[in-house]
């Protein structure tokens, strides 16, 4: 079905088409500064093309995700794991659904990460999906850079690459790759020689209008023209544009982005005594919503202190046993939770050996008169691990029923570790740093933190993944609960992992 895609008009008021059939065997490049109207061109040629062919859109600053109202576009948001994106890519193909990979707000390494997995997932579809789609990719010099910049080797490769089998073997996987760049000479040789069309809008620097001369077979000395270009004014030549270049006007837009081209507007009317009011105003001064109030924090104990609460209980009288008795099993429960909150509350108290804990377990059960709550070692850890977690015994939660039973398969002093883990994730809190995980083990190593999660990995009672932003991905497969934690990528150490299970199996 041949298609002609209405750009705009040329110069002497003729309309000026683009045959959509012929840009998919051909690929499109498109360049001009800043400002030079490139976000605009792009947006009229997806709005008239979207009726008549299936589209991806790598949007690196959020611009299009207004297609999604307007053409029914799927905004693909970037925060997700590789295995998630390529997975999405691959079911975008199978069901031909037009999307908006939206990486707004990401830095530039993980937007490459991003853009390579996402266009990777699309380029290993199988054979039976291999339907007609365009890739339109803006600010395309981000994905494919001539040289390298301050983003790891790694990253680049892996955006070059996916750049690279695009415009250079997405053909015959029916990919047309349409990318848009501020300078030509910022971006990758290989990426711009497969286009085969070409719209070339204002430009002032000398090697980018001698460069951009040369694609369209221009005299050197007609290169001056691009910087007479006005916004929105582009040459045209390509076999599914023209034969010779050609001067063309793009035409109006349906769908506007969140940024545009700034315009003037009146400063406010103000006194100057007033604006400086306003800009040095105290913080007291300023209307202020209080928030509703929250039960206070417990305080932290020092261990100077809890020593100091330990001497002035032993000063007081022992209380008759008729007063234990009194108490009910719900007083009970909370004077032990109270004790174990206690306990815990002291820095030092996470590197102490159980046995220690136990015993100043046992002597807070005899300051607070309750002979009833010794305990033998077993369950005392049994109650440690859930104190550590923030948890009592009698939840009754059916999810984190399974959890606990669940956390019987690891040995008690990990119990814990597993159990906070899932409590952060049940609670939608973040996931806990490798240096929490083993302070929560009782260790100062954060190696241990990580040789944790690999061990219950490894007993699949987890599953720990990295997305894009070098955020841990920790899914707790019990009951399908999930946390990230935000900041530096955190690799498991599976090999430890393995060896120490093969150890714990032997015993």
């Amino acid at each position: 079905m041949k298609v002609a895609v209405d750009l705009g008009t040329n110069a002497a008021g003729e309309p000026a088409e683009l045959d959509l059939e012929e840009l998919l065997s051909t690929r499109l490049l498109v360049q001009g500064n800043s400002g030079s109207g490139k976000s605009h061109l792009l947006r009229r040629l997806l709005e008239q093309s979207a009726p008549f062919v299936q589209q991806a859109i790598v949007d690196p600053e959020g611009d299009f995700v207004s297609f999604a109202d307007r053409f029914g576009h799927l905004v693909v948001d970037a925060d997700r794991t590789p295995n998630e994106l390529q997975r999405i890519a691959q079911r975008i193909r199978e069901h031909r659904a037009s999307v908006v990979l939206n990486l707004e707000g990401l830095d530039a390494e993980v937007q490459m990460s991003c853009a390579a997995a996402f266009l990777n997932g699309l380029f290993d579809a199988e054979h039976a999906y291999w339907f007609p789609m365009l890739i339109a990719v803006d600010e395309a010099q981000l994905f494919a850079p001539a040289i390298a910049g301050e983003v790891s080797d790694e990253a680049r490769k892996l955006s070059l690459g996916a750049m690279t089998n695009l415009m250079c073997r997405g053909r015959k996987r029916g990919l047309a790759g349409i990318v848009a760049t501020q300078r030509l000479a910022k971006l990758a040789k290989n990426v711009a020689a497969e286009a085969s069309n070409f719209l070339m809008g204002r430009t002032f620097l000398d090697i980018d209008m001698a460069r951009a001369a040369d694609l369209l077979g221009m005299d050197r000395r007609q290169a001056e023209r691009f910087r007479d270009l006005e916004p929105g004014h582009f040459v045209a030549l390509g076999p599914a544009l023209s034969r010779r270049p050609v001067a063309i006007r793009i035409g109006s837009v349906e769908t506007r982005g969140r940024t545009g081209r700034p315009s003037l507007m009146a400063l406010p009317e103000l006194a100057q005594a007033d604006m400086r009011d306003l800009i040095f105003a105290s913080a007291e001064d300023e209307a202020f919503t209080p928030p509703p109030p929250r039960e206070p924090a417990a305080p932290r104990v020092s261990t100077h202190e809890l020593l100091g609460r330990v001497a002035a209980g032993r000063e007081k009288p022992v209380a008759a046993p008729e007063d234990e008795d009194s108490r009910s099993e719900d007083e009970r429960r909370l004077i032990v939770e109270e004790i174990f909150a206690e306990m815990l509350a002291d820095p030092d108290a996470a590197f102490r050996p159980v046995p220690v804990l136990f015993q100043d377990f046992l002597t807070h059960c005899r300051l607070k008169r309750l002979r009833g709550a010794e305990t033998d070692m077993a369950a005392f850890r049994r109650r440690l691990s859930l104190a550590r977690a923030g948890v009592t015994e009698d939840v009754a939660d059916e999810s984190w029923q399974a959890v606990i039973a669940a956390s019987d398969a690891l040995p008690e002093d990990m119990q814990g570790v597993f159990l906070m883990l899932a409590r952060a994730a049940r609670d939608g809190a973040d996931c806990p740093t490798d240096e929490a995980l083993a302070r929560a083990y009782g260790s100062h190593s954060p190696s241990r933190g990580r040789f944790l999660l690999g061990f219950m990995a490894e007993r699949g009672l987890v599953k720990v993944e990295q997305d894009f932003k070098g955020n841990r991905v920790v899914t707790i497969l019990p009951t399908g609960w999930r946390l990230v934690q935000r900041g530096k990528p955190v690799k498991v150490d599976e090999a430890r992992a393995r060896r120490a299970a093969r150890l714990t199996t032997k015993v």
